[in-house]
């Protein structure tokens, strides 16, 4: 049998990437979905936003695995519309067993020449993102009484902090925080919350922009923080990290809960 057969998930940031691979191989495994994503530039990044189109394509590739999706265009920051949408997916679906927090943004710069702008926009869509995530899913959950699994993707980042990304590393230590006390505050209803630590990941996102390029040539110190043991393949690609949530998700990560899983070729130990 798949290991999601009859399970509902809702996936954040779900036009592409990682979030589209976490979508269809949850479908593949049985899951129908509750996909949601911004299709929009959140904010200023130096790489391509998500678009209306993608998120359909997402929504095909799970239909054509016969499963069902509801889907909306919206943003994480902003807590009644991720409301709406999993009330009207329980609804429709009839359950919702496993969240994954997966929307998020990444830009580059040392933190006395950020803007406060782009400070503030990071922790809201990274941190806050993901607490409005789990406070829209979790009562439905409880109220459920089936238990399930939530996982907050976070980052090497989470684990080790990293140069020109002190915002970054701050919102991804900050979900590994949130998702440990969420993982003792739903323990009575049999609800784990686990993290996801990846490292580069082939995607928009984790390709590295003109910000990026930039912030490592002037600061030639900066790569030395930037090792892995394996090479390998030398980064991750989207369905890599897709196989890791699945784990979490199913029941062959029952007795799993609170930890930190780096998908990382190693870079957390470097």
């Amino acid at each position: 049998m798949a290991r999601l057969t009859g399970k509902v998930a809702f996936i954040t940031g779900a036009a592409r990437g990682q979030g589209r691979a976490h979508a269809v191989r949850m479908a593949a495994e049985g899951a129908d979905l509750i996909l949601v994503d911004i299709c929009d530039k959140p904010t200023e990044t130096d790489y391509a936003a998500a678009t209306a189109e993608e998120l359909a394509e997402t929504v095909r590739q799970v239909e054509a695995l016969d499963r069902r999706a509801v889907w909306a265009q919206a943003d994480v920051r902003d807590l009644p519309a991720l409301e709406q949408l999993v009330a009207r997916g329980v609804a429709e679906l009839g359950r919702l067993d496993v969240v994954v927090a997966n929307a998020g943004i990444v830009s580059w710069g040392r933190f006395w020449e950020m803007t406060a702008e782009r400070w503030r926009d990071m922790i809201d869509i990274n941190l806050t993102g993901v607490f409005n995530t789990l406070r829209a899913a979790a009562p439905a959950m409880i109220e459920a009484g089936n238990g399930g699994s939530i996982i907050c993707t976070s980052s090497v980042a989470g684990i080790k902090s990293l140069p020109g990304q002190s915002h970054y590393s701050a919102a991804k230590h900050g979900v590994v925080g949130l998702a440990n006390s969420a993982a003792i505050e739903l323990a009575p209803y049999r609800i784990r919350v686990n993290t996801v630590h990846p490292w580069g990941v082939s995607t928009a996102m984790g390709e590295m922009g003109a910000d990026g390029q930039k912030t490592f040539a002037d600061n030639p110190s900066y790569p030395a923080a930037m090792g892995q043991y394996l090479f390998d393949p030398p980064i991750s690609s989207p369905e890599d990290i897709a196989n890791a949530v699945l784990f979490l998700a199913s029941d062959d990560a029952r007795t799993i809960t609170g930890t930190q899983l780096t998908v990382d070729h190693g870079a957390t130990k470097i």
